[in-house]
């Protein structure tokens, strides 16, 4: 069962390694990653989708919480969350049915970014399994080429949460200097 994880962590070299260590070393595989800084350039924020089963889900978010330079690792599978991915299409298509991939890029929400004699370069943004879909309609045009961004996530309830430091490679626990973090 694919599983959304949202990870807030500092901006720091051997981060992600540590993130994506966890789970190789567990044989997890993961479906998609998507990292970048947050509005505080000291924390970024990671969405990762890996495929794990159900019974394992706490058990990943425990690992994670625990690992340096993590501030908080969330289980967005179940909770009230957005799920968004982008996708870009390149897709050659004969001139007869040239109107009719506008119409498809138009009905699925897609926008053309680019247009030439052999057909168009779509961008669109969704639910993965919508974006799937479009994916397999464009095939039926003609020749495409696919690149997608990978999930980002977000949870639709805000808290307040008290964040101890991070552990310090070598340090024994987390220490006093809590601070407050909206997220």
């Amino acid at each position: 069962m694919l599983q959304v994880i949202s990870l807030l962590l500092e901006n720091k070299p051997g981060a992600l390694m540590r993130v994506t260590g966890l789970l190789t070393q567990r044989g997890y595989n993961i479906e998609s990653l998507t990292v970048a800084r947050t509005l505080d350039p000291e924390l970024s924020r990671m969405t990762i989708v890996v495929d794990v089963e159900a019974a394992q889900r706490q058990q990943v978010i425990k690992q994670m919480n625990k690992l340096i330079n993590v501030l908080q690792a969330v289980d967005l599978t179940e909770s009230p969350a957005v799920v968004r991915e982008l996708v870009l299409v390149r897709i050659r298509t004969q001139q007869e049915t040239r109107t009719a991939v506008l119409k498809e890029a138009e009905i699925f929400g897609g926008r053309v970014v680019d247009s030439s004699t052999d057909g168009f370069a779509i961008e669109m943004t969704g639910d993965p399994e919508k974006l799937g879909e479009f994916v397999d309609v464009m095939r039926s045009y003609g020749e495409i080429e696919v690149i997608r961004s990978g999930a980002i996530a977000i949870a639709l309830e805000a808290k307040k949460l008290k964040l101890q430091p991070p552990v310090e490679p070598g340090a024994g626990s987390r220490g006093p200097g809590a601070r407050e973090v909206t997220v």
